[in-house]
């Protein structure tokens, strides 16, 4: 009976049954009509066992004494199942009221009065059970809340500081820039650079960046690494932006300098209508944004608008000699309508403008393969391979360093000056010579010179006359040559070591359309 009832209770209530009475308060009201039937059962039953009819039928009623007997063994039953059933409806009773009261402060404590609230539901566990698993929950919260704290508290200092060892959280190291020079918003300029990731841009970049400026640096990536300007990303007055100026840009900026375009034979011959598209929409594009935002552009022009010079040494009022139709003439003649626009932008729209014609430069962060004198001179005396000058020797180049011609666009730009500038050194040394000088300065080389045919259009003579920077921007070469030869021997040295650490063989010299390339 009482497996009956519990049964009832587990699937009526799905819960276990309450241990404070002999029967769950629940299921109190089946209980109780379960006890009357039961009674009523036994009640009846002893009573047809009393019948005439049934006395007659036993055997083992023989005589009165049995059946007096039997009376009273009834009579105590009857008495014992009176004082059961008293019992048991008074602790039921009391459960219930017991019961119900329960359920009445439940109900005042979590202050809802639609849903009875559930009593002896952890009357499975004991109660230090329970306190225990409390007591390391909240330690468990203290913990996550004190790690978030201090997480929140290390993103706003550099490295670990301040945190245990054990506790310490890897978090990205904070970048340290060069230190830069303090400019107020009036003195601080906001500069465009085009090509500025390219040998000249990026020094360009370094240069205005330490003296206080804010610097948009747009470059495509053609010639032009993300390696040169790496060490500036992320500085607040730097931006880098993955542009090609043959599409419009818009910005406001003070200055731009329109250096964007590739400058060696074998990179602009690799594509000859995007250099020419290049250096007409281009250039186009800047003056466009130079106009609508009142900026003063400066056109980094080249020696090659003088072609094969008929004049030596070259001075800005000689108007060239260049064949239109040969292979470098994408070039040349790009650059030249380049200047035609520039000045046409300036009568027209009164634009401020500045054209440095930039002579043969050099200097780290040259590309190793641009196919360029300066760099395959060096490369093949570095890996002692013979020294290959194109035609006998005898053509002449002035080689400026970088530093120096950064420092004269930056002249430039700050003057008030409009007319083409001569940016060059005048130090004039014969091919052959030169290779003899880098040669010399590379220690232990055994480079020998060879001599190969030579290159079409190739200019005869080179030699920037300067006298109008001198008188106009007081600009002046400052880095002798072989000072700068050395300190570009030890950037291409360190680039062949590191090709080598990645596993990357060093190029080797080779020719495309009568043009000197690296592969």
């Amino acid at each position: 009976m009482h497996a009956c009832a519990y049964t009832l209770t587990r699937k009526g209530t799905g819960r276990r049954a309450d241990r404070s009475g002999p029967y769950p308060s629940v299921s109190f009201s089946i209980l109780k009509s379960l006890h009357a039937s039961t009674y009523s059962i036994h009640v009846a039953a002893i009573i047809r066992m009393l019948s005439p009819r049934l006395v007659r039928s036993h055997h083992w009623f023989p005589t009165m004494a049995a059946r007096g007997a039997c009376a009273v063994l009834v009579l105590i039953f009857l008495l014992f199942v009176l004082i059961s059933h008293t019992s048991n409806k008074s602790i039921s009773s009391d459960s219930v009221v017991e019961t119900r009261e329960r359920m009445s402060n439940g109900l005042d404590e979590e202050g809802q009065g639609d849903a009875p609230v559930e009593t002896n539901k952890n009357a499975g566990i004991s109660d230090d059970t329970v306190s225990s698993l409390l007591e390391r929950i909240k330690v468990l919260e203290d913990e996550l809340s004190s790690m978030r704290t201090r997480m929140d508290d290390a993103e706003n200092r550099e490295g670990n500081n301040g945190i245990p060892d054990e506790m310490a959280v890897p978090l990205p190291t904070t970048k340290s820039f060069p230190s830069v020079r303090y400019r107020n918003e009036e003195t601080r300029k906001r500069v465009l650079i085009t090509g500025g990731a390219g040998f000249v841009g990026s020094h360009l970049v370094d240069k205005l960046m330490l003296d206080g400026h804010e610097i948009i640096a747009l470059d495509n990536y053609f010639t032009g690494r993300k390696k040169n300007i790496e060490h500036w990303i992320g500085h607040p007055n730097f931006e880098m932006v993955h542009h090609d100026v043959v599409n419009p840009y818009f910005v406001e900026v003070d200055q731009i300098y329109h250096l964007a375009s590739p400058a060696s034979p074998p990179h602009y011959m690799y594509n000859p209508v995007k250099t020419i598209k290049t250096n007409t929409l281009g250039t186009i594009n800047m003056l466009g944004l130079a106009k609508r935002v009142k900026a003063t552009v400066l056109l980094a022009s080249t020696s090659e608008v003088y072609g094969d010079p008929e004049v030596h040494p070259q001075p800005e009022t000689y108007w060239g000699h260049v064949n239109t139709i040969g292979p470098r003439a994408c070039y040349d003649e790009g650059k030249r309508v380049a200047e035609s626009l520039m000045v046409a932008y300036n009568k027209q729209e009164n634009v401020k403008i500045r054209i440095a014609r930039i002579f043969n430069t050099f200097g780290p962060r040259m590309h190793m393969n641009d196919g360029r004198v300066v760099s395959n001179f060096i490369i093949q005396a570095l890996q002692d391979k013979p020294i290959t000058i194109y035609g006998n020797g005898t053509q002449t180049r002035s080689f400026q360093y970088v530093t120096d011609l950064v420092d004269g666009l930056i002249a430039l730009m700050n003057s008030n000056y409009s007319l083409p500038v001569n940016i060059g050194n005048p130090e004039e040394h014969t091919i052959g010579e030169f290779a003899t000088i880098i040669r010399d300065l590379v220690p232990g080389s055994t480079s020998e010179i060879v001599n190969q045919e030579s290159q079409q259009d190739d200019p005869q003579q080179r030699r920037p006359d300067i006298r109008r920077a001198a008188e106009q921007i007081q600009w002046r070469p400052q880095v002798l040559m072989k000072d700068g030869l050395l300190k570009t021997i030890e950037y291409f040295r360190a680039e062949i070591d590191r090709n080598k650490r990645g596993g990357k063989p060093p190029p080797e010299p080779v020719r495309h359309g009568g043009l000197e390339s690296r592969r």
